[in-house]
């Protein structure tokens, strides 16, 4: 091969090779996530909360997820353990608190804190915050839940945005008001929130006061004021490290029995932070683009076309 020829090949192949290697990032970028949702049990109706939870993640084209149901037999319940590691986010949507003998099996209780500990995503997706005060590690996990005046610190937030701690004892358990209308303020940026206007309003929504828990290695990443019940600023959304791992908390996404993709699941500004949340707990990185119809302070947003589908 004349000299020529050979710088001539050589040229092309680092020309590919250019060609190649953004098209590798780019299909990498591209790879769907896989959620798993852990359902069975709950006073909400968890049926309908995972299927319309689904539908917004898979619907974004970033994500694919499998749903794994607790056994009510009990000989299917004491081998259920499903492949945590086979997922990037495990999203709980299990809650036993008006019958705490419904529980995961241990195994699979001490399988979740591994996993987390390894460097998974964990989701809490409303009253799962709710479920386990028996579960030590599991309250370190969400850091806040719906819990007794006595079990650890309830987090309050002033018109300044300062936290004020109230001790086990100190002021009330967790409770809710009736749903309204309630402007989420962000109180810390964070991937998840990235772009968000300061104050944006959901609707029919439930913001809990007084939510409990140790607290440790938190982030509250949004507030609401208490318009119907205590008149006061309570966290709204939090993150926690838990080992490697990354948890995300939060009370938004109710969904009672009889409800089917309500409101509360068609704001937009709901479904962009289920979508968000999922992707940061997965990678530690958020792509998904501010849609241009996302709540304003003044304005909600709704979504109505997932519910359709589903009608």
């Amino acid at each position: 091969m004349s000299l020529r020829a050979y710088s001539v090949t050589m040229l092309l192949r680092v020309f590919l090779i250019f060609l190649l290697f953004p098209q590798q990032s780019q299909a990498q970028s591209n790879k769907v996530i896989p959620v798993l949702i852990v359902d069975g049990f709950s006073n909400h109706d968890w049926k309908q909360t995972t299927l319309a939870t689904k539908s917004i993640l898979e619907e974004s084209g970033r994500f694919h997820v499998d749903v794994s149901t607790i056994p009510a037999d009990s000989v299917a319940w004491a081998t259920w353990l499903p492949q945590f590691d086979d997922y990037k986010v495990i999203i709980q949507n299990t809650n036993n608190i008006h019958n705490t003998a419904l529980r995961w099996p241990l195994e699979a209780e001490r399988a979740l804190e591994e996993y987390v500990k390894k460097g998974g995503g964990l989701y809490i997706l409303h009253s799962a915050n709710n479920a386990f005060p028996h579960w030590k590690e599991y309250d370190k996990m969400i850091g806040l839940g719906w819990r007794q005046v006595n079990s650890g610190f309830a987090l309050e937030i002033d018109a300044e945005k300062n936290i004020t701690r109230h001790a086990p004892g100190e002021g009330k358990g967790t409770s809710h008001g009736d749903r309204f209308n309630a402007l989420i303020h962000v109180m810390n940026r964070h991937p998840i929130n990235q772009g968000y206007p300061e104050a944006w309003q959901t609707v029919n929504t439930e913001v809990y006061s007084y939510p409990r828990g140790p607290a440790e290695n938190i982030t509250i990443l949004s507030y609401a004021y208490d318009s119907t019940d205590t008149h006061q600023n309570w966290p709204v959304e939090w993150v926690v490290d838990y080992g490697k791992g990354r948890v995300y908390n939060s009370s938004l996404g109710h969904l009672w029995h009889g409800e089917k993709f309500p409101p509360s699941y068609q704001c937009v500004g709901y479904q962009t932070t289920v979508i968000r949340a999922a992707e940061w707990l997965a990678t530690k990185k958020v792509n998904y683009p501010l849609p241009e119809n996302f709540p304003t302070m003044d304005s909600p947003s709704l979504n109505k076309e997932l519910k359709k589908r589903h009608d």
